[in-house]
């Protein structure tokens, strides 16, 4: 059977990029202590979540693709023979900027990247100033330990990005995740809010029959403009297999690094007993194309 540990690592982070660096590079070679053979990373963890506020200055945060930080990944990848999923600020040429997630494969090499296709644009989500979207489309990464379907936070909403993803081959679908709440939420809200976020994702896992790992974000994170009063990222990664049942998740309040066994070839047996896309009627999809139907 193909069984692959994951390792899952949520930080809280810090204003100070190589703090940021130096405890992930802590945290990569403690999964790999416990076993893990694949580390997958939160969104944009390098730094603080910089989208809170529209900033000119922050561009300066990005890097192109290879540069330094992919260098530096590329290291630890190297050095710990791990798959290796990041989630990079991409400086693509002068006043173009692209979310992208970048995984390494046990030697080191960029085994392929993919750059966020959905981008928010809300209150202390201000990603549109940031970001252009994709134009990889969902391709999955073909590694040496399988094949990945890595998406970006805002594509967790969406499932025909999943969707796609399944049909071209992908074995496990990856989230990188920034994602929490707003100081004036209730907690009657709170818990609604977290809750889509997981339901939206295990019915991914569900609707393809592939395992899902989510990773997202902890801890409070100031919104520098003085807008709002800040984000509390509500943590809460975690591994579901193919039938959307939790193989591991996180707390909300804590940084926190867990090593989970996934089985690639569970998702062969449970695509024959629920053989979705066996039954999908593609004849009858096409209004999917359009932004609404009147």
């Amino acid at each position: 059977m193909r069984k692959i540990k994951v390792g899952v690592i949520q930080q809280n982070n810090v204003a100070d990029l190589r703090t940021n660096l130096m405890n992930l590079a802590k945290n990569i070679e403690e999964c790999v202590a416990h076993g893990a053979q694949m580390v997958v990373l939160q969104e944009l963890h390098n730094s603080l979540y910089f989208c809170q506020t529209e900033d000119t200055k922050l561009f300066d945060l990005a890097e192109p693709i290879p540069g330094p930080s992919t260098g530096f990944y590329s290291e630890l990848a190297t050095a710990n023979h791990i798959v290796l999923v990041t989630s990079l600020f991409e400086k693509r040429a002068p006043g173009l900027y692209h979310n992208t997630a970048v995984v390494f494969d046990t030697d080191g090499s960029i085994a392929g990247k993919y750059r966020k296709m959905h981008i928010p644009d809300d209150p202390a989500y201000y990603e549109k100033f940031y970001f252009t979207s994709g134009d990889i489309g969902f391709e999955p990464i073909q590694t040496s330990l399988g094949k990945l379907g890595v998406l970006v936070c805002w594509d967790q909403w969406y499932p025909e990005a999943a969707r796609i993803m399944a049909l071209k081959g992908a074995e496990i679908l990856i989230y990188p995740t920034a994602i929490g709440w707003d100081s004036n939420d209730t907690k009657e809200e709170q818990d609604r809010q977290l809750n889509a976020w997981i339901i939206s994702q295990r019915g991914h896992a569900v609707a393809n029959g592939l395992p899902v790992v989510s990773v997202n974000r902890v801890g409070h994170e100031p919104d520098l403009s003085g807008a709002t009063g800040g984000i509390l990222f509500w943590g809460n990664s975690f591994v579901v297999g193919p039938q959307g049942e939790f193989l591991a998740q996180a707390g909300n309040e804590r940084s926190e690094n867990m090593i989970v066994e996934v089985d690639l070839e569970r998702s062969e047996n449970v695509r024959r007993w629920w053989p979705f896309l066996r039954d999908r009627r593609i004849d009858a999809y096409e209004g999917l194309t359009k932004r609404f139907l009147d």
